[in-house]
């Protein structure tokens, strides 16, 4: 790919610069979308609605909305709270024109992770419906398995999978991001699996840096760590996905530098994927 025409970038990747702000770099760098967190928009003092709207009115497609998920709990009414406040974030995504809402899933201390995740098929099963009446999908997200503790109990596409077919709704998907998934011996082959049934929803990208200073905040530019970017690329076109390759960087070093440059640096490895 020599163009950008796939390239999304998330608002966290760049977290100094606003929501409107974003949008207008982004467009002038000639970045096809943006994927909005929640947070951006709080900030902006915009209304959803108006937010979409300025995104797109600058050029700049909105990607998706992050994030919902966070389904587990030990008390019962604590999880309802969790599916009402996920619904909630459903109808964010639709006002804003998102297509689609990425999960982080959840865990709780306390629990095993097999009760986590049947939290979770069950939390995606109660709000998958007002999902799709809001023309909204829902991706789930594995996370790496370093966040198993607190942030999610579902660490790898098998396990997204399974909870995709327990499920058992179109509007239901899976994210990849490749900072999560690359240490898996079976991501080809559950990317396979996930294409093969129409729920490879979206694809993040970045790196792993060798011995990174903080597990959050320092993740790498592509080709800057040890994950193979470009081969799981492959993986997932041969899987069938077509859509927007997001770049979504937590990192303290590069928050802190000037934000052109780094966008310039973000445009940089992205061409050079090849």
């Amino acid at each position: 790919m020599s163009d950008l025409s796939k390239l999304c970038i998330h608002s966290i990747t760049t977290k100094p610069w606003g929501v409107e702000e974003a949008a207008r770099k982004y467009a002038a760098a000639g970045v096809a979308a943006m994927s909005v967190w929640q947070d951006a928009v709080a900030s902006s003092g915009m209304s959803h609605q108006a937010a979409g709207n300025r995104i797109r009115g600058e050029g700049v497609d909105v990607a998706c909305y992050v994030r919902g998920g966070f389904f587990t709990a030990l008390e019962g009414i604590a999880r309802q709270k969790a599916i009402d406040e996920n619904k909630r974030i459903v109808d964010e995504a639709a006002a804003i024109g998102a297509p689609l809402v990425v999960l982080v899933c959840g865990a709780t201390p306390g629990q095993s992770l097999f009760e986590s995740r049947k939290q979770i098929t069950d939390g995606i099963a109660a709000t998958i419906d007002h999902a799709a009446a809001a023309g909204v999908k829902l991706g789930i997200e594995p996370l790496h398995p370093m966040y198993a503790d607190s942030r999610s109990a579902v660490n790898s596409m098998n396990q997204a999978n399974a909870i995709c077919d327990e499920v058992g709704h179109s509007n239901l998907g899976i994210t990849v991001d490749v900072f999560h998934t690359w240490w898996d011996e079976r991501l080809e082959s559950e990317i396979a699996v996930a294409g093969a049934k129409g729920r490879l929803f979206s694809f993040h990208i970045c790196d792993w840096k060798n011995l990174p200073e903080d597990m959050l905040n320092d993740r790498g530019l592509m080709g800057e760590g040890v994950i193979d970017v470009a081969g799981i690329r492959q993986w997932v076109r041969n899987a069938g996905f077509d859509g927007y390759e997001e770049v979504e960087i937590f990192s303290n070093i590069y928050w802190a530098m000037d934000q052109d440059e780094y966008l310039a640096k973000i445009k940089e490895a992205y061409l050079a994927l090849g």
